[in-house]
């Protein structure tokens, strides 16, 4: 966060500094970018990451969200409109390797948020999940764990 602000304070500066009759945002840009460049030689007397690291990794989350919302949207559809006999709802369970409270509440919303799956809940002592899904079958399964492992990842690499 300190270092987003330091940028902007020095994109400021740079525009005041310029010395122009009124504020242009091409001015405002290189003085963006040179702020990112000092910020970047010294971003390890933050004790952060460079910051554009993380807004990258949001954008990436963001994405793969996106697209497991989207696939698992059209495969309730699929199994809504054709296979509706064909359902073999039940339980599973996860196991995650998340410590802090936050982060694994993050990823109970977002198990809960996409389409076909819900945490019934969530063992305190081993960090396990008890999940319904409305189909349990093999494929349905790993595609769903391997869902949850990506979305457990991606808060892992946002949390370090």
């Amino acid at each position: 966060m300190r270092q987003i602000v330091l940028n902007i304070l020095i994109a400021f500066l740079w525009v005041l500094f310029q010395d122009e009759d009124s504020f242009q945002f091409s001015t405002f840009v290189s003085g963006f970018i040179i702020g990112l460049i000092v910020i970047y030689i010294l971003h390890r007397f933050f004790g952060q990451a460079f910051y554009p690291k993380k807004i990258w990794v949001a954008i990436k989350f963001l994405g793969v969200y996106l697209y497991q919302l989207i696939t698992s949207s059209i495969s309730i559809i699929k199994y809504i409109l054709f296979k509706t006999n064909h359902m073999n709802p039940g339980l599973l369970t996860y196991e995650t390797k998340l410590k802090n409270d936050w982060a694994i509440t993050f990823l109970t919303i977002l198990i809960i948020i996409t389409p076909g799956s819900t945490v019934i809940r969530i063992s305190k002592t081993t960090n396990k999940f008890f999940i319904h899904s409305i189909d349990v079958s093999e494929k349905e399964k790993e595609s769903l764990l391997k869902s949850i492992k990506q979305y457990e990842n991606l808060i892992t690499e946002v949390t370090q």
